[in-house]
């Protein structure tokens, strides 16, 4: 006997919400990584991807606001020692930071973000090949 037609619904359901998730080697390039320094304006410690938004300003002096995206969630951040009153400690807005991104590959100021460094040169992220670490 054949699946029947609730378990096929089942399937397809499944599998349609498999595609509908971003791919986040899909979505940034990892193989351009990009070191840009900036003003923080906000961190989302949020589901499903904590957000850090970066001011940073080109050599002309124009402004641009990077959304960067990290690629653990919440609880995988809070396992490797970044809680969220870490992110509130060490990530104020207006905090100067040097990221390491992997551009979008749209082309737009959106990233996924790699490393994030203090103004005394503290790593405060590394979220690297081999995820999160303090």
């Amino acid at each position: 006997m054949g699946p029947t037609l609730k378990t096929m619904d089942k399937t397809l359901l499944v599998l349609l919400m498999m595609l509908m998730h971003h791919g986040t080697n899909i979505s940034y390039d990892r193989s351009k990584p990009q070191t840009l320094q900036g003003m923080v304006t906000e961190f989302r410690f949020a589901n499903p991807h904590p957000q850090l938004y970066v001011d940073v300003k080109d050599s002309a002096g124009n402004v641009t606001n990077w959304g960067c995206e990290i690629a653990a969630n919440p609880y995988q951040l809070i396992l490797a020692g970044w809680t969220k009153q870490r992110s509130v400690n060490e990530l104020k807005p207006g905090t100067t930071v040097k990221i390491t991104i992997a551009p979008s590959r749209a082309g737009t100021n959106a990233a996924l973000l790699l490393k994030v460094v203090n103004e005394k040169g503290e790593e405060l992220l590394d979220a690297g090949p081999n995820g999160p670490q303090q």
